[in-house]
This record gives structure tokens, sequence and C-alpha cells, in this order.
């Protein structure tokens, strides 16, 4: 299977001005991502889908291909996700440049533990589902079958529609969120539904030592403390 990665990477941060570039530790950013997806042995090609030149010029640093220069409109903070692996996609396949699949990995979530994306993409492989994502166990007390909402007559109603509410936690079902570290998609879901996750989605749960989304002055300082977890060597991964 021939799988595309596709660091995303605009200029335009609000939350962390300039965070694609700027030092998180001993490196920029978007270097966290550029190595571990050099480090996969399933990827068949990594990119950076980018609005800056100067964001360009980093990633190549660390030997990420940049074959294109991301348009303005698909750069600002309205542009989803979906749109831009589609340019990315379409962008490459006029060149001649085909795959099965592509595998999204944004740079706010820097934290790969070495081997983490060939493990997702062997399973997405076996699983043979049109997606996979990556997950992290929700807390028993945000589980839905422990959540509520309000009903018309306001009153509260348990929010999966259960009659009788589990009243153990042990009895509740497995739920997960996703963590935005890693999507894996087919190109047909990506070109003809243009959904990142098609009618079939298998997951992989991270480890949520190192999990971070990097959008706030407090999640830069969390990814720091990360940052020095990990330089630690009393860490056990």
């Amino acid at each position: 299977m021939k799988i595309l990665g596709i660091i995303p990477a605009r200029a335009g941060s609000k939350g962390v001005p300039g965070k694609n570039i700027k030092l998180l530790g001993d490196k920029p950013l978007i270097a966290y991502t550029a190595i571990s997806s050099r480090e996969s042995s399933f990827l068949t090609d990594t990119i950076i889908s980018t609005d800056s030149e100067v964001i360009a010029n980093v990633a190549a640093k660390y030997n990420i291909q940049v074959p294109f220069i991301r348009p303005a409109g698909l750069a600002t903070d309205k542009a989803s996700s979906i749109d831009v692996v589609i340019h990315a996609v379409e962008a490459l396949s006029a060149e001649g440049r085909r795959y099965d699949a592509v595998c999204l990995l944004q740079p706010t979530h820097p934290f790969r533990q070495q081997g983490f994306i060939d493990k997702a993409i062997k399973k997405f492989i076996e699983a043979g589902t049109d997606s996979l994502i990556s997950v992290l166990a929700v807390p028993a007390e945000f589980n839905p079958h422990w959540v509520f909402e309000v009903t018309s007559n306001g009153n509260l109603a348990v929010a999966t529609g259960d009659k009788e509410i589990i009243t153990r936690r042990q009895d509740l079902p497995e739920a997960f969120y996703r963590d935005g570290n890693i999507y894996l998609t087919k190109i047909s879901s990506v070109l003809d539904q243009r959904s990142l996750y098609g009618k079939s989605i298998s997951y992989i749960e991270s480890d949520p030592r190192w999990h971070v989304n990097i959008d706030t002055p407090h999640d830069w300082e969390l990814a720091t403390e990360i940052v020095l977890r990990i330089n630690s060597p009393k860490v056990d991964e």
C-alpha cells in the first residue's frame, strides 16, 4: 500500500504565533513530526503542506518534501483539514504521483513514540477499514452513558438514550475520543466522500503521558514539560 504522509503547517497561528517553527526544547515544533515521519518504514512519501516559505525552508532542513506552497485560501483558520488533504492529493496526482491512502500528521501533536506511526499503519491495513484514528480513553465521569442532556420539558435524560442509568463504573462500556495524533484514510474516502473517516473506522490508542494539542500558551508550557520528561533518563517508555 502506497501511503502519503501529510504534515499541515500554516503560518497564521493566533493562539501561539509562529508556533510551527518556534523552538520547543532544542528544535522547532514541526521538527518533531518531521522526524517521526522519517522514522516510518511504511510511509511512501511525506510532504509539508504550508503557505509559508519560511516554514518550507525549515521543513527542508529535516528532509521533508515541499512540493508546493499551499494557496492562501487554504491557509486560513476556517480552512478544513479535508480540503487541505484533497489539495495535496490532487496536486501530486497531477504530477503522476498516486497513493492508496493518506496519513495526516499534525505538528501540534508533536510527541509520537518511536514505531507508533508504523504500528498504526499496520493495524489500518489489517483492519481493512476506510480509516484509522488515534484515540485516548474517555474518563469514566465523561462516559456517554453518564452524560445527560436536557429534554424538551427541562428534565435530564441519559445522552445515549438508555432507559436505566448504569450505576457501576466497572459496567461502563469502553469509550474513546480522537486525540488528533494520527489520521489514516483511504484515498477513495478522501476524494469520493470528502471525508477523513469514510464509513468504517478502526483505532489505535495513544499513550496519554505524551499527549498535548498545542493551541494556547498553556499548551506550549505543557509541551515544554513533556520535552523535559522525554529527555529525562528516568522516563520509562
